[in-house]
């Protein structure tokens, strides 16, 4: 029971449920993109690099003649396919940037607490060395400190 009860604990910890949404909020908006890439931004693309459809670009490295990459993927032909590779390059620059645009909006929104100011460190003025704030001797050179020490 004591294993169960770990795994229990571990998995309703708020960290990990938040990290599950994000993957499965991910996961579909690597599908939306997918489809933008795919549907709407290789089209036009293709047509003004005269008219070339990316998904279907690819070197035979078999012996059949295909003309297609999905009749190659249908005779089992091996080949090269870098365009699938440059719509997925394209996937994941357009998530890398979506991604960086709304963690740029939440840094906007929650700004990072300003750092707290240095602490003057109170310093001997025999020895120069650190001494504590209450000290009326110094632990270093044991000289009496005046009222009015040296700060740094």
């Amino acid at each position: 029971m004591g294993l169960f009860k770990d795994f229990k604990d571990f998995a309703m910890r708020g960290n990990v449920i938040d990290m599950a949404v994000g993957v499965v909020i991910g996961g579909a908006f690597a599908k939306i993109t997918s489809s933008l890439v795919t549907n709407i931004l290789m089209p036009p693309i293709g047509v003004l690099l005269g008219g070339v459809d990316f998904s279907n670009l690819f070197i035979n490295l078999g012996n059949i003649p295909v003309h297609t990459l999905a009749e190659a993927q249908e005779y089992n032909v091996p080949v090269i396919a870098y365009g699938v590779f440059i719509n997925t390059i394209i996937d994941f620059l357009i998530i890398a940037f979506a991604i960086f645009m709304v963690i740029r909006q939440m840094n906007k929104l929650f700004p990072k607490e300003p750092a707290a100011p240095a602490k003057v460190v109170r310093l001997c003025p025999f020895c120069k060395e650190a001494v504590a704030d209450e000290a009326t001797r110094c632990p270093h050179c044991t000289e009496e400190i005046p009222s009015n020490p040296v700060q740094s």
